[in-house]
């Protein structure tokens, strides 16, 4: 197999490739438009008010003490292994 025909067949390969993509995009657009009118045609995309789907509100400035015990034991854990330098990286 000479190069002329290898290069021959590998632009054959890519068009056809490339035309496959295209035709399966293609048909995938199509269904999508037509899901989507079915969506609309029987009335499945009408929303739903907010008060149903808000999650509940928290009040501002309110936060958990033990999430408090929590973050300032890691922060006083990271600043004693940072003091240290048994928290840095060797480099690998």
């Amino acid at each position: 197999m000479t190069i002329l025909e290898m290069l021959e067949q590998s632009a054959l390969l890519t068009v056809l490739g490339m035309a496959i993509v295209f035709f399966f995009l293609w048909i995938m657009i199509i269904c999508v438009n037509l899901t989507g009118k079915l969506v609309h045609k029987m009335g499945w995309d009408k929303d739903i008010p907010a008060s149903e789907t808000a999650p509940p509100k928290q009040h501002e400035g309110t936060v958990k003490p033990d999430l408090i015990a929590v973050l300032s034991a890691a922060v006083q854990e990271y600043r004693k292994t940072e003091s240290t330098g048994a928290g840095k990286s060797q480099g690998v």
